[in-house]
């Protein structure tokens, strides 16, 4: 592993970078350096459209804004060191980890996986399975990465399927949707677990006291749906969770709940298509607003507005999406993520180690599952087989 150093060039102006050997072996809660507690994030170079400058360019811009991380650039070195030596790093808070392949976005990943052991994203996560780092956030190939953290990582404790959790903006301020593409084909026990994660990020990341829930379907009954939406609807109806109910696509956006659960087929559709949608309405005004001169000088007066709510709608603000469930931090970014974005998906990586997410999740689901053994022992009549006594029937 090598640290990159910033220093100043004084003929140029431009940094130098100068290559040492770095440290290995870092526990996976953040190392002391000092006083201070500083999270190490293995950032996938190859990943995304537009690796790796734009990779490079969004870490350094992290490692500049962020005084408790340091970032391990992952890919490869040659690569990775020419788009350095173009940055000004603040003192020894890159790292680069060679890695001499990489998983191409159009790739089937298990077979890339298989194919590619040395893959940017397959060095990453095994990284994090070494706990040489806290966390990984990649733009790559999205099936690579759920499918890496599953195979070298695992499922939490009692978590059955990783689901892959967005911010959504809405009219009433920042919902959860879980999942938009890791599990395409879940069971009812699945997306409760979803909502229980949900429920506990919410809480923790977005301050929400007792977040509510809803069901993304085709209608609002409790009769609509797939057999799937009905047994879940019913698990998720029993349950403690602050459960509103089915809602439809309509309500998304509108802030009805904290929470939106749904499969990973529909919840990447919509989210694809959210992106289409608010990329032709943003032509379309331009368009309008370049026609005349009347309408150029509206666009003018409307400039503060279109620019306030292309910042609370542009997805590079949050960054990433959390991959929830898995045994370790993974954040996914948008494969044409910008370095804006980058930045923000190793901010929200920071975040989830912090406040340890992970730990909150796994006592949660203990919890439930203590209090559902508890109410099935209070149903059972006196004298009747147990679960336990079923199953070895």
């Amino acid at each position: 592993m090598l640290a990159v150093r910033g220093l100043y060039h004084a003929a140029s102006g431009m940094p130098c970078m100068r290559l040492l050997r770095g440290e290995t072996g870092h526990n996976n809660k953040g190392k002391n350096k000092g006083r201070e507690i500083v999270i190490r994030i293995a950032i996938d170079g190859m990943g995304g459209d537009y690796a790796p400058q734009v990779v490079v360019d969004g870490t350094v811009q992290a490692v500049n804004s962020f005084g408790d991380i340091e970032c391990i650039l992952v890919g490869q070195e040659v690569a990775l060191k020419r788009e350095l030596n173009r940055h000004r790093v603040v003192g020894g808070k890159i790292f680069i980890h060679h890695a001499s392949q990489v998983v191409e976005m159009g790739e089937s990943p298990v077979s890339a996986l298989k194919k590619k052991k040395d893959s940017s994203v397959s060095v990453c996560i095994d990284l994090l399975k070494r706990k040489e780092v806290d966390a990984v956030v990649t733009a790559g190939n999205t099936g690579a990465a759920v499918a890496a953290s599953m195979l070298t990582l695992g499922l939490l404790k009692g978590i059955r399927r990783p689901g892959i959790a967005i911010s959504v903006p809405t009219l009433r301020g920042i919902s959860l949707a879980i999942d938009v593409g890791a599990n395409i084909d879940p069971a009812p026990e699945h997306l409760l677990q979803y909502a229980v994660m949900a429920d506990v990020y919410s809480r923790s990341i977005f301050k929400k006291r007792r977040p509510s829930i809803g069901l993304l379907n085709v209608g609002e009954e409790e009769s609509k749906g797939t057999e799937l939406m009905k047994e879940a609807y019913r698990l998720l109806r029993d349950s403690r969770l602050n459960f509103i109910g089915n809602i439809e696509g309509r309500d998304f956006f509108s802030g009805k709940c904290d929470c939106v659960i749904c499969d990973g087929f529909v919840g990447n559709v919509v989210l694809k298509v959210a992106e289409s949608l608010l990329e032709v309405l943003v032509k379309i005004i331009q368009k309008e607003f370049s026609k005349s001169y009347l309408t150029q000088f509206g666009a003018w007066l409307c400039s503060p507005a279109l620019k306030s709510i292309k910042r609370d709608t542009n997805y590079e603000e949050a960054g990433g999406a959390p991959l929830l469930g898995i045994n370790g931090v993974v954040i996914i970014s948008h494969g044409g993520s910008s370095a804006n974005a980058i930045r923000n998906a190793i901010n929200v990586a920071s975040q989830q180690v912090t406040m340890d997410i992970n730990s909150q999740i796994v006592h949660e689901v203990e919890q439930r599952e203590a209090s559902a053994n508890e109410s099935y022992t209070s149903k059972t009549p006196a004298g009747s087989p147990d679960k336990s006594e079923k199953a070895s029937s």
